[in-house]
């Protein structure tokens, strides 16, 4: 019997072995592209705010890292006579780092009261796009509101009163309850500053969050370059005011910006496309053509210059108190109180691949985190910066974080703001957990099953020791 034990522990032995490096010999976190997959590096970032106004105007400077500046977006390079898009938004980082840097800041009055407890989590529902488990685009472009009314294909920020169930992006509210919240006040502001399509001509993208990501009313600072029926751009450079006709893709890939030269395309120099002119190889031209901003949505401008500089961005937005457009921005008003949070994209990522922070809230002549200085004339900027940590969210989303999955659920229910019971790091950590959360659930399986096998090995094993000693007869032994 002894005999047969032997094999029997030994085969326990490195079977709970083998089970032992499946569960801890190998990383459960690895980039998964198809899955819509890829951790960056950096878990966390740094960001610093101040804010000054005046009677009539409000502005913020924020000051960023970045190893390097981003600000080709979207590009369109000549290959074998055909023309090939670089840039389309990218799972991480684009590998030809044709992405924008950009900086987005959401503001509310009081009136999503949500958001100044939770920030951008209450914005991000159910299966929003490059989530591993988005929505259908076909399923979303049938949907009567979101595809057919709004032309969409995928699902972006939203708030949760406008749906009749966060955990189901199909269950938007009818258009009379949707109206009423947005003349209620029921939306976000949002600010977005974008490197590539609006910086060059001095605008920020003035938008706002309802049931979508809605743009303001008006012209917005770019519009698409690409003729599909054509399958051709619309403008190139005009030759006679730029003395070119395209950019050349070195240029494209030197991480050096020269910010006093062409880098961008806009309707001030840019002339119909014309296809007989003899294009050469990695001729480029850029698939947004930039533009004033007009109406609602060309309310928010740049104030001086913004510029990367000695490894960080430096940005300074202006806006009027009151826009006068009160269904798509929110009015400050000196004695006011309201909340920010902020999101940046740098190493060229889009989409959901940004930092963003804990909402803060802001004081115009009032206590807040934030103290915007009162000003005459101009900002002398003497204040010092406000500092917020940004980091990763990973792949979270609201119906998550108020379900019975997520042990804080009861907190959010009562009440309680999320910076007084998570640090950014902790949420960081989170969100690359719940990238990989079936994966670290396998592991933790594989990790129980190894140990058990292991111990039934070493009982194994262990068993003759335990078996008592037979004892010898002595009748029959001479005396």
């Amino acid at each position: 019997m002894t005999d047969r034990r032997i094999p029997l522990a030994l085969g326990g032995l490195g079977a709970g072995l083998a089970l032992a490096w499946l569960a801890q010999g190998q990383g459960v976190i690895a980039d998964d592209p198809e899955r819509h997959i890829a951790i960056p590096e950096a878990l966390t970032m740094p960001l610093q705010v101040k804010v000054a106004y005046d009677d009539e105007r409000i502005l913020f400077r924020y000051r960023w890292p970045a190893e390097r500046p981003h600000v080709y977006h979207d590009m369109l390079r000549y290959e074998e006579g055909q023309w090939v898009r670089y840039g389309a938004s990218p799972v991480g980082s684009a590998p030809q780092g044709t992405y924008e840097d950009r900086l987005a800041m959401l503001v509310d009055d009081g009136r999503v009261p949500e958001f100044g407890r939770y920030g951008g989590y209450v914005t991000v529902g159910d299966q929003p796009r490059f989530f591993s488990d988005a929505a259908d685009p076909e399923a979303v472009a049938n949907h009567p509101h979101l595809g057919r009314r709004l032309g969409q294909s995928d699902i972006r920020k939203h708030l949760p009163g406008t749906r009749l169930d966060m955990a189901d992006w199909r269950s938007v509210v009818d258009e009379a309850a949707l109206t009423a919240q947005r003349e209620a006040g029921y939306f976000l502001d949002l600010w977005h500053w974008r490197a590539g399509r609006s910086n060059a001509v001095g605008y920020a993208d003035d938008q706002w969050v309802g049931e979508h990501r809605h743009g303001d009313a008006g012209q917005g600072p770019y519009t698409t370059n690409w003729d599909a029926d054509a399958d051709q751009p619309r403008w190139m450079f005009d030759p006679q005011a730029t003395g070119r006709h395209a950019l050349r893709w070195e240029q494209v890939q030197d991480p050096n910006v020269d910010f006093d030269d062409l880098y961008y395309l806009a309707e001030a120099f840019a002339v119909p496309f014309d296809p007989t002119h003899e294009w050469q190889e990695d001729d480029v031209i850029p698939r947004r053509l930039l533009r004033e901003g007009q109406g609602s949505r060309g309310d928010i401008r740049v104030n001086g210059d913004a510029r990367w500089e000695d490894g960080h961005w430096q940005l300074t937005l202006e806006r009027a108190l009151d826009t006068g457009h009160s269904l798509d921005d929110k009015a400050f008003r000196h004695q006011g109180r309201y909340d920010l949070a902020f999101a940046v994209h740098r190493d060229a990522t889009g989409s959901r691949w940004h930092y963003i922070s804990h909402p803060f809230s802001l004081g115009l002549g009032r206590t807040a985190d934030i103290q915007a200085e009162r000003f005459e004339g101009s900002p002398d900027w003497s204040q010092p910066w406000y500092e917020v940590t940004l980091f990763y969210p990973g792949q979270v989303n609201w119906p998550l974080l108020i379900g019975e999955a997520h042990a804080g659920a009861p907190d959010i229910a009562d009440g309680v703001p999320v910076r007084s019971r998570h640090s950014e790091h902790q949420l960081a950590h989170y969100g690359v957990e719940m990238e990989f959360h079936e994966a670290i659930l396998l592991h933790w399986r594989l990790t129980l099953l190894a140990g058990l096998l292991l111990m039934l090995a070493a009982l194994a094993a262990l068993w003759p020791s335990f078996a008592p000693t037979p004892r010898h007869s002595t009748e029959g032994d001479a005396p």
